[in-house]
């Protein structure tokens, strides 16, 4: 049961890869819908791309449930943690390169992606293999899977005036 586990959680980094390097484009793709904003970068800001690994991740979670949650445990718990520690990886590593070269390098962002996804399905994998945890963890998760997915639509239409959220290219915060 553990390799189909590993299987799964190793497919997930590559479809999460996938589907979030398309996320990139598709607000751009439907002429800048505004709702459609909830779910994509609408900006190139750091906050903006974070939501490159959330949406993917749960499109992905959603389509793996069902095979994984008979073998698992913490099924919802591991995801939740997965959700909160992509962006955080991204977060460290962005700031911490550009603390050293005054600028982002795309191809270091785009690795920072890769290795923000991978991080975050291994963390998954081991959550997921551990005996049950409390029940108040499994039961709570989704509330924070759903507190994180508010955060980054209303953040989106109502940044606030901190660099993080700030289109590095235009100034633009949140919507263009």
């Amino acid at each position: 049961m553990k390799n189909a586990v590993l299987k799964w959680e190793l497919i997930g980094i590559a479809a999460i890869s996938v589907l979030g390097s398309l996320f990139h484009f598709v607000f751009g793709w439907t002429g800048n819908v505004a709702a459609v904003g909830f779910f994509t970068p609408v900006n190139e800001s750091v906050f903006e791309h974070l939501k490159l690994t959330f949406w993917p991740t749960i499109l992905y979670a959603a389509l793996s449930y069902k095979w994984l949650k008979p073998i698992t445990n913490n099924f919802f718990l591991a995801k939740a943690i997965a959700l909160y520690i992509m962006p955080l990886i991204i977060i460290i590593i962005f700031y911490s390169y550009t603390s050293f070269t005054g600028d982002s390098i795309v191809a270091v962002d785009i690795l920072t992606f890769f290795i923000a996804v991978a991080g975050g399905q291994f963390i998954s994998y081991g959550i997921l293999k551990m005996k049950p945890l409390s029940r108040w963890f499994n039961l709570l998760s989704p509330v924070f899977i759903i507190v994180l997915a508010l955060i980054y639509g209303l953040l989106t239409f109502f940044p606030p005036h901190l660099s993080i959220f700030m289109d590095s290219n235009t100034g633009v915060y949140g919507l263009p």
